[in-house]
């Protein structure tokens, strides 16, 4: 999704985008874009077993073949590398194809991909300041997010929310978090307030609403609709903290305990240090813990509100763009 909200900005300055990923959620997500994709075969290493590491290291030999082939097809300018084991062999054929190559990162910790090509990039955008990566290659322009939904009573009736009721948005990504889903159903079954959770695919038909006031659904789309109806939200602290920031929502944060360099709890640090959001650890969780975190934040939300907002980074997918752009021109 970052990496969509950047191609629209290239898109909007007149220039022509494609992706290459995998088979993943992008199959989807990229052509509902409008956006066509070229598929490679490629997977992440695995660090605890051998065997599927040296097969990893394999497919990413034939998959540097099949970028590098892409490239030129394409007729690519430029290389804009999203992260994540799929950027490995496409920035890898930028660089030997000597064409600009950009990366963003949108964690907390910069990943192994983005490691390995950040002295082989023109910039390396990222989403928060990190430490030894200062200096002319870095900058930070935050994680790029969708354009912002801006109609909040439009967002507010197609939930069903009374216009000065108080909305609880609890979320936990397209699959959704299994520990907050079975919480919530518990936690809020007699809340005073409206509660809209998006379940995620994969929890969704175990789940049912305790009430009349609770609002269950498997997903939605577009998301900023939930985001600009809601005034609270619980939810993991992946990448989802800056589209937080943007609706300016206050948040019970409940970072994913098996994250990479448990990048999530740096980033729910983030938030909380501004007065943004609480932390309540996925160890700790429980009805009555979630309950009386979102309790706490409801009634501090104004100047949570203020807090999150702060925060926000509504530039970043057009000031990526402009970073790509760049690089082009100074190529030429």
């Amino acid at each position: 999704m970052p990496a969509i909200a950047v191609a629209d900005a290239l898109r909007a300055e007149g220039a022509e985008v494609s992706f290459v990923g995998g088979q993943r959620a992008e199959a989807e997500l990229v052509p509902q874009a409008g956006y066509e994709l070229d598929p490679i075969n490629v997977e992440g290493i695995n660090r605890s077993n051998p065997v599927k590491a040296a097969r990893a290291v394999g497919k990413a030999g034939g998959a540097l073949l099949a970028a590098r082939r892409i490239l030129k097809r394409r007729g690519a300018d430029a290389v804009l590398g999203g992260g994540g084991y799929v950027a490995g062999p496409v920035g890898l054929a930028a660089t030997l194809a000597k064409l600009p190559l950009v990366l963003t990162e949108a964690d907390s910790h910069l990943g192994l991909t983005n490691r390995l090509l950040a002295k082989r990039a023109e910039r390396v955008c990222l989403a928060f300041p990190l430490a030894g990566h200062e200096g002319e290659r870095f900058r930070v322009t935050g994680r790029p997010v969708p354009e912002t939904y801006s109609d909040r009573a439009q967002a507010r009736a197609q939930l069903g929310i009374g216009t000065d009721e108080t909305a609880v948005l609890i979320f936990g990504g397209s699959l959704g978090a299994r520990s907050i889903n079975h919480a919530a159903v518990e936690a809020f079954k007699d809340a005073p307030y409206r509660v809209v959770h998006v379940a995620g695919t994969r929890d969704y038909p175990d789940l049912e609403a305790p009430d009349d006031n609770y609002v269950l659904l498997d997903y939605l789309t577009p998301f900023g609709v939930a985001l600009a109806a809601a005034d609270v939200a619980v939810a993991r602290s992946g990448g989802s903290i800056f589209e937080l920031a943007q609706y300016g929502l206050p948040a019970v944060l409940i970072p994913y305990p098996h994250a990479t360099a448990d990048h999530q709890t740096t980033n729910a640090r983030w938030m909380t240090e501004a007065g943004a959001a609480r932390v309540l650890p996925d160890a700790e969780l429980s009805p009555e813990r979630l309950r009386a975190e979102t309790d706490a934040v409801l009634a501090a939300r104004a100047d949570m509100a203020a807090a999150a907002r702060a925060l926000a980074k509504p530039d970043a997918a057009r000031d990526i763009a402009h970073e790509v752009l760049a690089a082009v021109d100074r190529h030429r």
